[in-house]
């Protein structure tokens, strides 16, 4: 479906614009290709005329396959991360990062650790984390979180707050579904790395729906060639499988020093190429985690 927003004025001469070039549009499938391009140069001659979205309007890019989200502001209006993406862009013009390196993407756990890019020995490591951004927020910036650099893999940690906000967890693996797509669209070749969603105290309700996203995106990780799962939610558990909350700072949320050493242990293996059977036995675990019951 194409989604123009219409001015009121110029109503007349948009709407015999549209018949002059829409014509009497087959719709059955043998000319669907024909109906996509006429859609097309109709979109092209109403912006021309002023018929189009308003200035700073957001629009629905057309979106097909399993990850295509609903509703996703087009990149180049939103501006919610403009900020973050500034710094983004001045760091790379003050040292462009290495190509071929490992890109970490996603939430606030990834933009507060602090010395990333030193962390694992002799390996370039690009650090790209927007506080508060969700799975699908990160989906919808690959145009300048991930194509720029041209890594040969990219770690993900997003989902939490997808949860937080009320998405399902099917919804997490619909947004990592898109991203996986639109990042091999460009970068065939390119490994990704799932971070699990970790198990926070301040978020301990939520637990069943982060342990439900977790093996719903190993299971997908699993039978998706070049894609690795990284569990970290049962490596930050204690006996009784709750969350340890020496590993969290004092809001419960983020961690610290002692909750990232944990991911650095966890995802250094990660960082050269994984056997297909490990990827199998990491989606298995899951599985039989997610249907246990959690912990009273």
């Amino acid at each position: 479906m194409l989604e123009m927003p219409f001015r009121t004025h110029g109503r007349t001469a948009g709407v015999g614009l549209f018949r002059h070039i829409a014509g009497d549009l087959p719709w059955h499938a043998a000319s669907m290709r024909t109906t996509k391009r006429r859609l097309t140069k109709l979109a092209f001659a109403l912006y021309s005329l002023g018929l189009g979205a308003s200035a700073g309007a957001q629009t629905m890019p057309l979106q097909t396959g399993r990850g295509a989200p609903q509703q996703r502001a087009a990149t180049a209006v939103d501006t919610r991360w403009k900020e973050s993406f500034d710094a983004f862009a001045a760091a790379d013009l003050q040292q462009a990062p290495q190509t071929g390196g490992v890109l970490f993407v996603g939430s606030s756990s990834i933009r507060l650790w602090d010395d990333l890019e030193t962390q694992f020995d002799k390996m370039p490591v690009i650090k790209r984390g927007f506080g508060g951004s969700r799975m699908l927020d990160v989906a919808a910036h690959v145009e300048q979180l991930v194509l720029p650099y041209k890594p040969r893999l990219i770690v993900v940690y997003a989902g939490d707050n997808d949860l937080a906000e009320g998405r399902t967890p099917q919804q997490v693996l619909d947004s990592f579904a898109e991203f996986v797509e639109r990042v091999r669209a460009e970068l065939p070749h390119t490994r990704i790395a799932y971070l699990s969603i970790k198990p926070s105290p301040s978020r301990a309700a939520l637990m069943p729906q982060a342990m439900q996203a977790n093996a719903l995106i190993a299971g997908y990780s699993a039978n998706t060639p070049n894609l690795d799962f990284i569990d970290i939610y049962s490596r930050m558990l204690d006996a009784d499988g709750k969350p340890r909350t020496d590993l969290y700072s004092a809001d419960a949320l983020h961690m610290n020093p002692a909750g990232y050493a944990i991911w650095k242990s966890t995802i250094t293996p990660h960082l050269l190429p994984q056997q297909p059977q490990a990827a199998g036995l990491n989606a298995a675990a899951l599985r039989k985690t997610a249907s246990a019951p959690p912990a009273p």
